[in-house]
């Protein structure tokens, strides 16, 4: 089954969707246009309920089968943040606001969701209820964790869920997925080193703040190579370094470093928040300085339910015919982890073909995509809720 016939004839009207939302880009909670935009859309469908306002300015879309003999209810989920990057693609529908960007794709979720959701509205043809869940706020801002805050998943009486994301250097039209852990856990952290400063002609007269956080550095890469298991997956980085001094003969009282872990495992996660504790501060004591360690949990893994990557591996082999289903997973985070954190579900990737990469001044959204993501999104209601 290639994408649905019906795809192809809304793709024009899905591009310019996307194509104005790229042009009006919007961070984080702050997506009152493009959440707008999409409520006003969903009711113009015929959407059963549209819901503002979800997780602050989420927006959900309730959409009924033709019959509900079993009570089944699908989410599918699309995020419509935007970064803050100046965009360097040089496309004529470039973002109009400076500094801002849709350069993670995230207009190109949110237009195919929305062209899966006028697809099921019209047709109808299935046995259930399908849930749209537009969500801000996913670039750092934790937007899944608000929305299922706010009820969501027993307000609307989710049942599974299922999420996806575009991925530059993968031909368009195919898709990659893997049970288990697919993307890490990403958790930051803030280092403050306290000694004695002074002037750097007379260094014994001081408890010098430079020499220790490069003590700290180079003792918490031996977390990766040292404390954990080689075959557990986990990143430590430390980067930014800031003295409270610019001089060139001031050694600074003070020195701040901020950084980022990354595991796949909870208890990995647990053991690196330790380690990391005990080098910061046992590095600061054994140099004769003090050091604190502020440790924020962050995004959760997002861990695909086994059962339930197999049928979106279904849904997506039957739209395109190329489904990698044992892809590597990655180091980035997602926070639609919150959500199958929850429900149980699946997060699939898009190919994007060959683009600059998420996050890129240069990156754009290839609209050849949407036709393969609405049919995923709009097949994985019909075929876990078949008409009765």
């Amino acid at each position: 089954m290639p994408p649905k016939n019906r795809f192809a004839e809304l793709l024009p009207e899905i591009t310019a969707w996307r194509r104005d939302f790229h042009e009006n880009p919007e961070l984080l909670f702050e997506v009152h246009r493009t959440a707008g935009k999409v409520a006003e859309l969903l009711r113009g469908f015929g959407c059963d309920e549209v819901v503002e306002g979800i997780g602050r300015t989420g927006v959900v879309g309730v959409i009924r089968g033709r019959t509900d003999s079993t009570g089944r209810v699908i989410g599918l989920r699309a995020d419509m943040d935007a970064l803050p990057i100046i965009e360097q693609t040089g496309v004529e529908y470039a973002s109009k606001t400076p500094g801002k960007m849709h350069a993670c794709g995230h207009d190109g979720h949110t237009a195919m969701l929305l062209g899966a959701a006028k697809y099921l509205a019209e047709t109808r043809n299935f046995d259930g209820t399908a849930v749209v869940i537009f969500q801000p706020a996913e670039e750092g801002g934790g937007g899944g964790r608000e929305m299922c805050a706010d009820g969501m998943m027993g307000r609307f009486g989710i049942q599974e869920v299922y999420g996806m994301h575009n991925m530059p250097g993968i031909p368009v039209g195919h898709f990659a997925i893997r049970p288990g852990a697919m993307m890490a856990a990403a958790d930051q952290f803030d280092i403050t080193v306290t000694g004695k400063g002074g002037h750097a002609a007379k260094p014994h007269d001081c408890i010098d703040t430079t020499v220790v956080a490069a003590h700290i550095i180079v003792a918490a890469q031996t977390i990766a190579s040292r404390t954990v298991d080689p075959l557990k997956q986990v990143v430590v980085s430390i980067c930014t370094v800031a003295t409270d001094s610019t001089a060139h003969n001031v050694i600074p009282q003070v020195v701040k470093m901020k950084g980022t872990v990354r595991t796949m495992d909870p208890a990995v996660q647990d053991q690196v928040e330790q380690r990391l504790k005990e080098i910061v501060e046992g590095t600061a004591l054994a140099l004769g300085a003090k050091a604190e360690l502020n440790y924020q949990r962050g995004y959760p893994v997002t861990m695909n339910t086994e059962e339930n990557t197999g049928f979106a591996a279904e849904v997506a082999q039957a739209v395109s015919g190329y489904v990698d289903t044992n892809t590597a997973p990655l180091m980035g985070a997602e926070d639609f982890s919150f959500m199958l954190n929850e429900r149980p579900g699946a997060y699939i990737f898009l190919g994007n073909g060959d683009t600059a990469m998420v996050h890129h001044p240069a990156y754009n959204f290839d609209d050849n995509a949407i036709p393969f993501g609405a049919s995923w999104y709009a097949g994985m209601v019909e075929t876990r809720m078949p008409a009765a």
